[in-house]
């Protein structure tokens, strides 16, 4: 006898759902997209060189140029040079009338000519990193200098720098120019100028040669 099978017991086929995100095509290709950035980059440059072309010549600000203490330095003849540090003697050397550099200080001597040269250019050419908008002197060393020094220029005219502080950055110096102004001067230059105290620019002396007792 069949046996009977009842209706409401039929096995039901799973349903298969598919998923949406697995039909779903990006609307961009990778390729299209790289294409549009291109695209918009290159309208935002055509649209600053334009802007750049339209905008008025006075809006353009030159870039500053070196700053020299003394403002025509190729110019600048020097005749003496006297660097006073605040402890010890000061050393001083001057161009003669016939055009020869001779010690003063501490003691007179004829003076190694391409090195007193050499500390006039480093004079003439001495750098401004900045200005320094301040009347307060301790906080740069310029209420008691370490080091004063006095250019003698051609025509009588004369140059005084008191040197405090080196910067933190130790870009340069706090100088007071002629009392007056505050700026800070590149270290290199000063260096050598401050270097004649330890190293007077004596002519070196030859050293003796021993002669053998025979």
């Amino acid at each position: 006898m069949a046996r009977k099978v009842d209706p409401k017991k039929t096995l039901k086929k799973p349903i298969v759902r598919i998923s949406k995100s697995e039909n779903k095509k990006p609307i961009l290709g990778l390729g299209t997209l790289v294409t549009l950035v291109l695209f918009g980059l290159l309208v935002l440059g055509v649209l600053y060189i334009n802007r750049q072309d339209e905008s008025p010549a006075a809006d353009v600000t030159p870039t500053p140029g070196v700053t020299y203490v003394f403002e025509k330095w190729e110019d600048t003849v020097i005749n003496g040079i006297e660097v006073k540090p605040a402890e010890g003697d000061a050393v001083k050397v001057v161009r003669s009338e016939k055009g020869v550099w001779e010690i003063e200080l501490p003691k007179k001597a004829e003076a190694d000519q391409g090195l007193a040269e050499s500390a006039a250019s480093q004079a003439t050419a001495l750098q401004i990193v900045s200005a320094i908008d301040s009347a307060k002197l301790d906080i740069f060393g310029l209420d008691k200098p370490a080091y004063i020094i006095t250019i003698d220029l051609e025509g009588g005219e004369k140059r005084v720098l008191e040197v405090g502080d080196a910067t933190p950055t130790n870009s340069g110096y706090y100088v007071r120019l002629d009392k007056k102004t505050t700026v800070i001067v590149d270290l290199s230059g000063i260096d050598a100028l401050t270097q004649l105290v330890t190293f007077p620019p004596y002519v070196s002396t030859p050293t003796p040669v021993a002669t053998p007792i025979p």
